[in-house]
């Protein structure tokens, strides 16, 4: 199972199963499911699109997997991403990781998840009232990147 974008809908069971399945040593398993939401800070959204640079984006996405598996001793990391036209309430990304401990996993998936916003290369378009609307980078991610 390697870390992917995809433009088909997330199967959560398939990728939980798929995960789990012969973790040897592991004493700990973390997935981490985000969805898109149906609002933000100006009012009612009808969902969002991601755009992102094949080949470039892909690479970048393993490059953090790989980082993350090696940072925090993972026997297994992987991210699964959406791009394309996504509604409300769909699983937007999910990542796994396995451990000897649970602490390591929950931190890696933690980890993963915070840089990814900033180093990944994805450009989100929010839907609302028939129009996109491109967005910006959060300060709040920023920060949370900067953490590790």
């Amino acid at each position: 199972m390697n870390s992917h974008l995809t433009f088909s809908s997330l199967d959560l069971n398939q990728l939980n199963s798929d995960f789990n399945a012969d973790l040897g040593g592991a004493g700990a398993s973390v997935t981490f499911t985000g969805f898109v939401r149906d609002f933000n800070v100006k009012g009612k959204l009808d969902g969002l699109e991601l755009e992102h640079y094949p080949g470039m984006t892909e690479n970048a996405l393993q490059e953090l997997a790989n980082k993350s598996r090696a940072k925090f001793h993972c026997l297994r990391l992987v991210v699964v991403h959406r791009v394309g036209k996504i509604e409300n309430h769909e699983p937007i990304v999910w990542v796994g990781a396995a451990s000897h401990h649970r602490q390591s996993a929950f931190d890696a998936a933690m980890y993963t998840m915070d840089v990814l916003k900033q180093s990944v290369p994805l450009w989100k378009k929010e839907w609302m009232d028939g129009k996109a609307i491109w967005v910006d980078a959060k300060d709040s991610d920023k920060i949370a990147a900067s953490r590790w």
